[in-house]
């Protein structure tokens, strides 16, 4: 059994994480870390764990964890993991890290965009950025996973294969995204109180959300070029899910636009074989109801001809496939397990 430990365990990435391990056939979480309840019954705090989950919280104390595990997933705010981590730890577990600390090849536009001081550049080029379907090679020997954002995740794959086959214009890619409220973490905050959130719909970190340039990062290496990209969140009153809607210029050949079975074909090229990446049918577009609770991501789309763009759709669960789904999905790899294993679950609905 692969030992885990949880950093940030009382937070809804970590707790789903939980979640997730407690139905791994090859995994079992021995230390939930949670600085501010420690000494509380986890269960207590999530009580969908009750009977289910014994254990107490721990602290954070990540060179003691290390000795106890093979993982360790830090589900925590920006700054903590870059600030705990250090070659002793590495020498002795693998760490999935769903913060943005080294996500990010540039420490430099790190601390621009996230305010803080990095506490460990050092460990930022050996950092695997853990995007399942994209990276899996590099993956299975790393040390240090820095486990993609939600907002990205869904952006990202959602473009790949057209900018990867040169079938869109990088230039002209617009992101706008929605994404349910758990997104926002489970702090205490005015903005995301029921009444604040309930019956709206609002734009937010406008031209300077800080997923910006992760997006524009990796699928700048798809372009093979530095991107800018306009990417647009907003929050939506549901749980969970994120909707991507993505447009861009459709690049002629000969003259011509790209057909949708030229789309398809690229699509297919690079997910058709994809557990977790599910292709819908011609005029059949994404909804989060259809992810949720689940590690995949659905993806549509339509070329619109008069404009000679096309839009592209993607819909994930912010807290799975956009977090801890994909977190456990980083960890299969790394122990050669069965990629899909403790994630094969179906979509809940209603």
């Amino acid at each position: 059994m692969i030992k885990v430990g949880i950093i940030g365990a009382t937070g809804y990435a970590g707790a789903e994480i939980a979640r997730l391990i407690y139905g791994h056939p090859q995994a079992e979480v021995v230390w939930y870390g949670s600085k501010s309840y420690i000494d509380e019954k986890f269960a207590s705090l999530y009580g969908n764990l009750f009977k289910l989950v014994y254990a107490k919280c721990l602290d954070d104390n990540m060179e003691e964890l290390a000795d106890a595990v093979d993982v360790i997933f830090t589900a925590t705010p920006q700054g903590l993991c870059a600030s705990l981590v250090n070659e002793d730890v590495l020498k002795k577990v693998k760490i999935i890290d769903l913060s943005a600390d080294f996500r990010l090849k540039d420490v430099s536009v790190y601390e621009k965009w996230y305010k803080i001081e990095h506490k460990a550049p050092s460990f930022i080029e050996e950092a695997v950025y853990g995007l399942c379907e994209i990276n899996r090679d590099k993956i299975k020997s790393a040390r240090l996973i820095a486990n993609p954002g939600c907002y990205t995740t869904c952006s990202i794959l959602t473009a790949y294969p057209l900018i990867k086959e040169g079938l869109i214009d990088p230039d002209t890619l617009i992101v706008d995204a929605l994404s349910g409220v758990s997104g926002a973490g489970r702090g205490a905050k005015v903005a995301n109180l029921y009444c604040e959130v309930n019956e709206s719909c609002k734009p937010y970190g406008v031209a300077n959300h800080r997923h910006t340039p992760e997006i524009e990062e990796q699928l700048g290496y798809a372009a093979g070029k530095e991107m800018l990209i306009n990417f647009t969140p907003h929050l939506v009153p549901m749980n969970r899910g994120i909707l991507a809607t993505e447009y861009a210029t459709l690049i002629k050949k000969d003259g011509k636009l790209p057909t949708a079975s030229d789309i398809r074909a690229a699509y297919e090229k690079y997910f058709g074989k994809e557990k977790f990446i599910r292709l819908l049918e011609d005029n059949v577009y994404p909804e989060t109801r259809w992810v949720e609770g689940s590690n995949f991501v659905d993806i549509g789309y339509k070329i619109d001809e008069r404009t000679g763009r096309i839009i592209m759709m993607g819909a994930i669960d912010n807290l799975v496939k956009g977090a801890a789904g994909q977190a456990v999905q980083n960890m299969n790899i790394l122990f050669g397990l069965d990629e899909a294993m403790g994630l094969e679950i179906v979509p809940c609905f209603p």
